[in-house]
């Protein structure tokens, strides 16, 4: 099984010719679109799609929006039983998508900082289970749950997203870290490395935290360092709609991926197809793809290959 310790947001997206300049204001292309989104489930929904069993651990309002968040996971078969609730509000996120699918997002995190380690048991960590986490909920609590979780032999997965919300020295030891190149640049700064170069940055962030380092690079695929060797994949040729989401839906799959058998590199072969295929929907969770539609557009991508 897969467990997410994670945000849950309702996302309003504003579709827009171009993003506004400070004191601007400009009108949408379309009408607004209200969908269910937040780090945590988005990674918890692509890894179902993906085939794996889930289960979603984080905190929502008492409110509409936390109601139809906990709803959209059970419908497509992911346990929420230890999803709480909180006094504040359900996270909320509105993000602006302009004509060439590229977004900006601002995120009001409200009952996901409330999210606490102790709504996961002990008896849920285990070497067969696999514990994927963000940091859109407490980064204290959810370095608490991957402590947790490696001490008792579960593969553990950081997308250290947003990279602001951790100081890059207090990076935990885990066995997969998973960036985009603004992150691994934030993250690298922090450690002294004054390079943007994604090799080098995944080099240093692999050697900081122990582990098997991927940084997404978009259009440019993603390259990954692991025990001192460099892996490059490139990226699934779409037409994109839209960009939110297809990091979120690189973690999920990668991570259902392992849990179904695959090694690493097989792993990251189909996160790179899913998130190429999860920019073809508007929303973070429209777009997200089954396994059977990563399974018939492997052949379009070639694997993982060493670069040194």
């Amino acid at each position: 099984m897969i467990i997410v310790f994670g945000s849950m947001n309702i996302d309003l997206i504003m579709p827009v010719d171009n993003f506004p300049k400070t004191g601007e204001t400009v009108l949408c292309t379309a009408d607004y679109l209200s969908r269910e989104g937040g780090k945590g489930a988005n990674q918890a929904m692509a890894a179902a799609r993906a085939g794996a069993k889930v289960a979603m651990a984080g905190k929502v309002g008492d409110d509409a929006f936390g109601r139809r968040s906990v709803n959209n996971l059970k419908t497509h078969g992911i346990w929420t039983t230890a999803i709480g609730m909180s006094d504040r509000p359900t996270g909320c996120a509105t993000i602006a998508v302009n004509m060439k699918g590229a977004n900006i997002i601002m995120a009001a995190p409200g009952a996901n900082m409330d999210a606490t380690n102790d709504q996961l048991p002990d008896e849920i960590f285990t070497n067969k289970n696999i514990v994927l986490t963000q940091l859109e909920a407490s980064p204290k609590e959810t370095l608490i749950v991957l402590e947790r979780a490696r001490r008792k032999g579960s593969i553990t997965i950081l997308n250290a997203s947003p990279a602001g919300m951790i100081p890059a020295g207090d990076l935990p030891t885990v066995d997969y870290i998973i960036v985009n190149e603004i992150e691994a640049h934030q993250l690298s700064a922090g450690l002294g490395l004054k390079s943007d170069e994604a090799a080098e940055m995944a080099r240093l962030l692999a050697r900081h935290t122990n582990a098997t380092c991927i940084v997404t690079m978009e259009d440019q695929g993603a390259i990954a360092c692991r025990a001192g060797s460099l892996f490059k994949v490139g990226s699934l040729p779409v037409e994109v709609v839209d960009t939110t989401g297809a990091g979120d839906a690189f973690c999920g799959i990668f991570a259902a991926s392992l849990q179904a058998g695959h090694n690493w590199l097989v792993s990251m072969h189909h996160a790179s197809v899913g998130a190429g295929l999860a920019c073809l929907g508007l929303g973070a969770q429209s777009g997200l793809p089954a396994l059977e539609d990563i399974e018939a557009h492997l052949s379009r991508l070639p694997m993982p290959v060493k670069v040194e």
